[in-house]
Parts: structure tokens; C-alpha cells; sequence
């Protein structure tokens, strides 16, 4: 009897421990985070978080603003000349290494020059205004892509820094040339990795093969994406033509192909090889077709879903989603997909564990929305 009563208790215990499981759960087709509009802007493309909770965005138009926690109050710390159309505009921003001391910022624009356009890094020191507030202030173009060429597309610009703080990784896209991303000659299409001061790198892996000296990879064509996991992997995402997007494990001196294999097409619908084992180029470790147009890349390292720590999370642009890669050390595999009713351009992550998305504003608004465990 007593034993029936143990098991029965146990049995309950149990039941109730499944049902508390279950009602933490959401219902079908409900979203596993809260959403919560903390601002809008005029056509946001990237944010980082400042180490007391503000955040620094960027506008396509070349404002830089710094916005509190709450959304609101803002300020604009920089108004930067870029040139806007098409794919055009103020880019990335993120903070240097040591913005503790050094309250440097490093960002990237497209401009126009010699040739054409192409996109530069720059940066600049966040200080005081002498009133109530602050200013980016000490700017300089630091990098700038090379040729500067015609077309208003595929800057990309995105910006990482290595995990010891020593080196940065640079984006430049292919500018919708093509065989740029093939010419060892020229930054285009390609990941490059500088010193902090925009400096060829020493040690990088094809200087010695008559290649342009910054070159960490190539065979890219418009990288909107590029991030460290917590063992050092450098992880990057691009957009593919009609099909073929691609999340990508860099190493160096890798040719991941463009525009000789693609698992993707050309818009007229010519056919591009598709990556398989053999061919001498990279493949990704995850592709999309039909596409998802990635914007922004973080990889989740914070405790409020823990259940996504060391995941890969990307904008979907196009496909206006969210969109989370499973990463295991060095292979990925498709997670989920949300569906965020806009074009997400950037995600990245807050100090709290909490994910920040910013909505592209080209077609919609522009709001910058806070993800928070329910």
C-alpha cells in the first residue's frame, strides 16, 4: 500500500512536472520570445551596444546616433558624407577592443573616389561634446577597398575583430563585378584581415603567392556578415544570386568559389556550378534556396536562451525573417526561421542576454525591436 502510494505520488509528481513543462512551452506557431519596439529610424542598417547600454546606430543616410537603452533619448554623434544610393550608405559600427580607454569606434561607408565608388573603414574617438553630450570625434579613413569602381551594389563592409584584439576582419563585396572576387590583385570580393590601424596584417596566408596583401580568403561575392564564435572560428554569411545564400567557416587563404560555383543561379537563369568535392573551392557549410537575403550575423553567447548559446543568428532580409543557424564547432545546419513581418538588416546581442533586431526601414519602418525570453 505504501508502495502504491510512493509510486502513485511519483506518478503525479511526474504528470505535473510534464504539464509545467509543456504550459512553458509556447503554443504552436508562437513565437519564443517576447518582442518589445524600443525605437524607429530612417532606414537603420547596423547597431553595437556601448559597454553602459546605450547603443550606437547607423543610417543609411550617414547619421550615427547614440540612443539610450529605453529608446528615448538619442543624439547624433556623427553626420558622415556617404554615398546613399542603391546599397549605398553608412554601414557597419563597431566598438575597438579597447573602447574602455580608448573610446574608439570603428565604422564603414561607401564613398566615392577615383573610378567610381567603394566602400572605406574609418574611425573615430566618442568623447564628450563639452555639454551634455557626446561626439564621434578624431575621424579617419583608415582602409579604404580597391579599385573604386561603378555600380551602387554589394559594398557589404562588415567588420570583426580578432578574439585577442590584435586584428581586424574587413567585408569587401564584389561590387556586382564578378571576377574581382577571383583577382588576387584587387580587396574585392574578399575577407581581409589589418592591423587596428588599417595596415596589411603580417603573417596573411597568400601575400606570398602574389596576392594583395590584406587577402585572408576569397571567391566571395556580397558579405553582410562576419563574426567570432567563442572558439575562435570566424564564421560569414553572403548573399547568393537567385539562390545559393551561404553561411561560411573562413580559413585562410580559402577560394570559396564565386563566381565559378555557386549552389545558386544567375537572375537570367543561366546555370553556375554548384559547389561539390573536388571542384577546389570552399563549400558552405549551409546554403538557402530559395534564398533568405541575410543582413547582420551574431553568434548567441549570452544565458537569457540558453538553449541558443553558441548558435549563429541572421536578418532575413527578403524573406523578412530571423533566422538561427546550429553551430557544432566547425559544422552548421539549418535551426529556425521566424517570421518578423520586415526585413531585418541587423541582430546583435545585448548585455543582458537579450537580441536586438533593427528592421531595414526600406520598405517598412525602421524600429529597432528588444527579444526577451518568455
Amino acid at each position: 500500500m505504501i508502495r502504491r502510494t510512493l509510486a502513485a505520488t511519483g506518478l503525479i509528481s511526474a504528470t505535473l512536472l510534464a504539464a509545467a513543462a509543456c504550459s512553458a512551452q509556447p503554443a504552436p506557431g508562437e513565437k519564443p520570445f517576447q518582442e518589445t519596439v524600443v525605437a524607429d529610424f530612417e532606414s537603420p542598417w547596423a547597431m553595437t551596444v556601448v559597454p553602459d547600454g546605450r547603443m550606437l546606430v547607423t543610417e543609411k543616410a550617414g547619421e550615427m546616433l547614440l540612443v539610450s537603452a529605453d529608446g528615448k533619448q538619442r543624439q547624433t554623434v556623427a553626420t558622415i558624407t556617404v554615398d546613399s544610393a542603391g546599397q549605398g550608405g553608412l554601414m557597419d559600427v563597431v566598438l575597438a577592443p579597447d573602447f574602455a580607454t580608448s573610446k574608439r569606434v570603428y565604422f564603414s561607408y561607401s564613398s566615392t573616389g577615383a573610378g567610381g565608388k567603394g566602400v572605406v573603414l574609418a574611425r573615430g574617438r566618442l568623447r564628450p561634446d563639452g555639454g551634455e553630450g557626446e561626439r564621434l570625434g578624431e575621424i579617419e579613413v583608415v582602409f579604404s577597398a580597391r579599385p573604386f569602381v561603378e555600380g551602387n551594389g554589394h559594398y557589404s563592409g562588415r567588420i570583426a575583430f580578432s578574439p585577442d584584439g590584435k586584428y581586424l576582419f574587413f567585408t569587401n563585396g564584389d561590387r556586382q563585378k564578378f571576377t574581382p572576387a577571383q583577382d588576387p590583385k584587387v580587396t574585392l570580393g574578399k575577407v581581409l584581415r589589418l592591423t587596428l590601424d588599417g595596415k596589411p596584417a603580417p603573417g596573411n596566408p597568400l601575400a606570398g603567392k602574389g596576392f594583395a596583401p590584406e587577402i585572408w580568403s576569397y571567391g566571395h561575392r556580397n558579405l553582410l556578415g562576419i563574426a567570432f564564435d567563442a572558439q575562435g572560428n570566424l564564421w560569414e554569411q553572403e548573399m547568393g544570386p537567385k539562390g545559393g545564400d551561404e553561411v561560411n567557416l573562413i580559413t585562410p587563404g580559402q577560394n570559396y568559389g564565386w563566381p565559378n560555383a555557386s549552389n545558386g543561379s544567375h537572375y537570367d537563369g543561366r546555370d553556375i556550378p554548384d559547389h561539390k568535392p573536388g571542384d577546389g573551392y570552399a563549400a558552405p557549410k549551409v546554403s538557402w534556396n530559395p534564398v533568405i537575403s541575410p543582413g547582420g550575423l551574431m553568434i548567441y553567447s549570452g544565458s537569457m536562451f540558453p538553449q541558443w548559446k553558441g548558435d549563429a543568428f541572421i536578418g532575413g532580409l527578403s524573406s523578412k525573417s530571423l533566422v538561427r543557424v546550429d553551430l557544432n564547432g566547425t559544422n552548421a545546419a539549418k535551426g529556425d526561421q521566424w517570421d518578423m513581418g520586415a526585413r531585418i538588416r541587423e541582430v546583435e546581442q545585448g548585455p543582458d542576454g537579450a537580441i536586438w533586431v533593427l528592421e531595414d526601414g526600406g520598405e517598412e519602418q525602421g524600429r529597432l525591436i528588444k527579444l526577451t525570453a518568455r
